[in-house]
């Protein structure tokens, strides 16, 4: 059973930096897609950001050059979304998410998510 686990949202003055962490158990990364979503008050749910099965990244138009997504390095078992120069609208719950074959278009496991809030 696929499992993802999120951690260190939280909250930062505008044009901080915060790092999120998902951990992923119960499969080996490499075998899906895995992707960052988030979703604020009264919005629908946005991807954020996609890392697929060759490392290739797709970024949100809201956030390209602001947020980077990684894979650690090794066991690659643990997904990162870098996000600097943060800004009031990127306040939302953060989810991660793994698709369920090496295709990146269905997400069927999702994290309970991680609160980002930035104020101005």
């Amino acid at each position: 059973q696929l499992q993802l686990v999120e951690s260190g949202g939280g909250s930062v003055a505008a044009g901080g930096s915060l790092r999120l962490s998902c951990v992923v158990s119960g499969v080996t990364t490499h075998e899906y897609c895995l992707a960052w979503f988030r979703q604020a008050p009264g919005k629908e749910r946005e991807r954020v950001a996609l890392i697929n099965t060759f490392d290739g990244t797709f970024y949100g138009d809201s956030v390209k050059g602001r947020f980077i997504i990684s894979k650690d390095g090794f066991k690659k078992n643990t997904l990162y979304l870098e996000m600097n120069s943060l800004e009031p609208e990127d306040t939302a719950i953060y989810y991660c998410a793994a698709s369920g074959t090496g295709v990146c278009t269905t997400w069927p496991y999702w994290g309970q998510g991680t609160q980002v809030t930035v104020s101005s």
